[in-house]
C-alpha cells in the first residue's frame, strides 16, 4: 500500500500542471482585439469568439495577401463584416472575373424572356458564313467554356495572353470583334478552356438580343438598363457599375464594380435559387444549370466555379472542406463570393493575393466555412 502523503503530492503536482497549462507560457491564444470582436454580429450562427478569431486571422496573418473586405451572411442575416483600413461599406470593389457569373445571370434572364436559346447555335453574325465550323458553337458551349476557339488566358510574357490583348492592346476598342475573330482549335464542346474573351462574346450576344442598333451608346444603354431594371435595382444594389468598351459591349468577363454588401446580395440571390423577397429574378431552372458540372470540367458550371472534386491536387476551391454543392464567383487576385446552400452561407472576400497567397488564404477561408454545420437544407 502507498504511504499516505503521496496523494497530497500528486494533487500538488496536478495543480501545478493545470496552472502551467493556463499560464502565459503555454499555447493560450492572445486576446481578441476590439476590431476582431466588433466584426461579428449578435447572432452569427457560429461561436462568436471562434468566428472573430478566424476572421481576424484572415486579416492579420502573414502569407495570405491583403484582405480588404469580408462579409459573412448566414440564413440571410449579416453574421460578420470587416474592412481593412482605407476601405468601408461604401467602397466599390472591382469584380475581375466574378463578373462572368453576373453575365451568366443576365443570359439566363434573356433565355427566360425567350430572346435566346441555350442549345441553339450562338447568334454571332461572323460565324454564320457558309462553311464556318464556328457555326456549331452553341450558347451552352460558350457558357461552359467549351467553344473550341483558340485562346491563351495567361501568356508569358503577359502580352501573349489573349485576354490581355483583348482588354488592353489590339482588341480593346471592340473586344467582341477581337474575340469572335479567333479561329477554332478544337471541335465545339470537346474541351474546357477558361476564357475571359468567351464571356465578352456572351455580352455581345446579350446586346444584340436587346437592340438592333450597332451604335455604341445604344448598345451600352440597352444592356445597362436591362441589368439595372432586372437585377441590380430589384436587389437594392445601388452601387453596381458595369464597364463597357468603346463599341458599347459590356466587359462582362472582367469589369464590374460594387460594394462588398452588394456583392453579397448577388451571392444570396444564387443561394436562394434566383429568388428575392418572393420575386423570381433569375429563373430557378437557370440557377440549377449554372451550378451543374460541365461534361468537360466537374469544377465548372455556367460561368460559375463549383466545389466538386476533380481528382487533381490543384482546385479553385476546397472540396475536402465544404459541401460539394457549394460554388463561387471567383475573380483575379483573390475575389470570392462563396455560396454554400447546405450551410445557409454566403461569404464575400475581396482583396489582393498572389497565386501562392491565394492557396493559403483559401484554407483560412475554409476555416470560417467549417464553423457552420451543413444542415441538408
Amino acid at each position: 500500500m502507498f504511504p499516505r502523503p503521496l496523494p497530497l503530492i500528486a494533487l500538488a503536482l496536478l495543480a501545478t500542471s493545470l496552472a502551467a497549462c493556463g499560464s502565459s507560457g503555454g499555447e493560450e491564444e492572445p486576446p481578441l482585439s476590439e476590431a476582431a470582436l466588433a466584426a461579428v454580429g449578435e447572432e452569427p450562427g457560429a461561436p462568436t469568439k471562434a468566428l472573430a478569431r478566424e476572421i481576424d486571422d484572415l486579416f492579420t496573418q502573414e502569407g495570405l495577401g491583403e484582405t480588404r473586405a469580408l462579409i459573412v451572411m448566414h440564413d440571410g442575416k449579416r453574421a460578420a463584416e470587416r474592412y481593412a483600413e482605407g476601405y468601408d461599406e461604401d467602397t466599390l470593389f472591382v469584380s475581375w472575373s466574378m463578373a462572368k457569373t453576373v453575365t451568366a445571370m443576365m443570359i439566363g434572364q434573356l433565355v427566360g424572356d425567350g430572346l435566346l436559346r441555350l442549345d441553339q447555335p450562338a447568334p454571332v453574325p461572323r460565324w454564320q458564313r457558309s462553311g464556318d465550323p464556328r457555326a456549331d458553337i452553341t450558347l451552352r458551349h460558350l457558357l461552359q467554356m467549351r467553344s473550341g476557339l483558340e485562346h491563351t488566358e495567361a501568356g508569358d510574357p503577359p502580352y501573349e495572353s489573349s485576354e490581355v490583348r483583348m482588354l488592353f492592346l489590339d482588341g480593346r476598342d471592340d473586344m467582341a470583334d477581337y474575340a469572335t475573330a479567333q479561329p477554332p482549335e478544337a471541335e465545339p464542346g470537346e474541351k474546357f478552356e477558361y476564357s475571359s474573351n468567351t464571356t465578352v462574346i456572351l455580352a455581345d450576344i446579350a446586346a444584340r438580343a436587346l437592340t438592333d442598333s450597332d451604335q455604341p451608346e445604344a448598345r451600352r444603354r440597352a444592356v445597362s438598363d436591362y441589368l439595372h431594371a432586372r437585377l441590380f435595382e430589384p436587389l437594392g444594389m445601388s452601387t453596381a457599375v458595369p464597364e463597357f468598351d468603346r463599341a458599347g459591349t459590356l466587359i462582362g468577363g472582367s469589369l464590374m464594380h460594387a460594394s462588398a454588401r452588394d456583392w453579397a446580395k448577388l451571392g444570396e440571390l444564387l443561394r436562394n435559387k434566383g429568388s428575392y423577397r418572393g420575386e423570381q429574378l433569375v429563373p430557378r431552372s437557370w440557377v440549377s444549370q449554372m451550378v451543374t458540372p460541365s461534361p468537360k470540367s466537374p469544377q465548372y458550371g455556367l460561368q460559375t466555379w463549383l466545389n466538386r472534386p476533380t481528382g487533381e491536387a490543384e482546385h479553385p476551391l476546397f472540396p475536402d472542406r465544404a459541401p460539394e454543392t457549394a460554388f463561387s464567383m471567383i475573380g483575379h487576385m483573390g475575389q470570392y463570393v462563396f455560396v454554400s446552400p447546405e450551410q445557409g452561407l454566403t461569404i464575400v472576400r475581396l482583396g489582393h493575393s498572389n497565386a501562392a497567397e491565394r492557396k493559403a488564404m483559401l484554407q483560412q477561408l475554409a476555416d470560417i466555412v467549417e464553423l457552420y454545420p451543413a444542415e441538408g437544407r
